[in-house]
């Protein structure tokens, strides 16, 4: 056993993500499905009140936010790479972070989430489950709109065309081999292949199809099932890693040890609380004590959070 823990649930675009990487790499996991929207009160008892889908445990380690998820996995899992040697890396976490972004909100869910997409994905679902969950995302998108569907298919066309012409007479996006890239571009695409009355855009270009099904045939590695209140006696009962061989990287003026908070800056913004104990050129993490899980250390990428000293 690898001794990840993945949260996450069946239909989130970013824990499929992170099933495929697992699955490229061959790794065994464990499984705990956590509710799609508030409360979350098993999830808040390990995060802290991070709220989004996924996040990572190992251990009394939580690691939040995908990016930092791949990184992790890929540091402690180096083989197969999500780098391969004939595409630069710079270039494959830019893309990445593109799609995660860019191709994920402009493209992919303001199309699905058009009134088609909707009544498909909502098919049989009580209404009030329906209105609860367009409440909650309405809450985490902070008062921010949608992308409008005419403008999001319109941009999601352009950007399979750009996808279509990176494939070229390639396996893989930048590579002959799986890279960070394509599993980043393919979890936007395939919550849009799972509506089925708006699917066909895909079909739009020759390529991409193919390379989903090569994608998708990576699998999701071994998987067993957890409970979230096993996956909290656990880290309850462990400590955190000791933080080794740390650089520390100052923007703020703010002191490791410090009491800060730590939020999203595109949505969810739900701060996590602790002290700090890493502030790293590509990482954040602070300590924090819960009564049901004890100590636990909250991780989380630089890129895309605001750091702050908690008043």
């Amino acid at each position: 056993m690898s001794g990840i823990i993945l949260h996450h649930y069946q239909t989130s675009p970013f824990s499929e993500k992170v099933r495929l990487v697992l699955g490229y790499k061959g790794l065994a996991w464990q499984s705990v499905m956590i509710p799609q929207i508030m409360p979350k009160p098993d999830v808040v008892a390990l995060t802290g009140g991070y709220r989004r889908t996924p996040f990572m445990q190992i251990g009394a380690d939580i690691y939040c936010d995908t990016a930092l998820i791949c990184d992790e996995i890929e540091r402690r899992f180096p083989s197969p790479s999500l780098y391969p040697s004939d595409a630069p890396r710079g270039l494959i976490d830019t893309v990445a972070q593109w799609a995660d972004t860019t191709l994920f909100w402009s493209g992919a869910i303001g199309y699905a989430f058009q009134s088609k997409g909707l009544a498909f994905i909502f098919d049989g679902v009580p209404s009030e489950v329906a209105k609860a969950f367009g409440a909650d995302r309405a809450a985490m998108r902070g008062g921010a709109p949608r992308t409008p569907a005419p403008d999001s298919a319109a941009a999601l066309r352009v950007f399979l065309r750009r996808i279509d012409d990176m494939l070229g007479d390639k396996p893989f996006v930048l590579s002959s081999a799986p890279s960070l890239a394509d599993f980043s571009i393919f979890h936007p695409l395939w919550f849009v292949r799972r509506i089925t009355p708006l699917a066909d855009i895909l079909a739009s270009v020759d390529r991409v199809l193919p390379w989903m099904d090569r994608v998708a045939a990576l699998g999701h590695g071994s998987m067993t099932k957890l409970s979230s209140a096993d996956a909290i006696d656990l880290a309850r009962t462990v400590s955190p890693a000791a933080v080794t061989n740390q650089i520390f990287q100052d923007e703020h003026g703010i002191a490791l040890g410090e009491r800060v908070n730590i939020t999203p800056l595109d949505y969810a913004f739900d701060p996590v609380v602790g002290e700090l104990v890493t502030a790293n050129s590509n990482e954040y993490a602070v300590r924090r004590t819960d009564e049901r899980a004890g100590t636990v250390v909250v991780h989380f990428p630089r890129v895309g959070y605001r750091l702050q000293r908690a008043e």
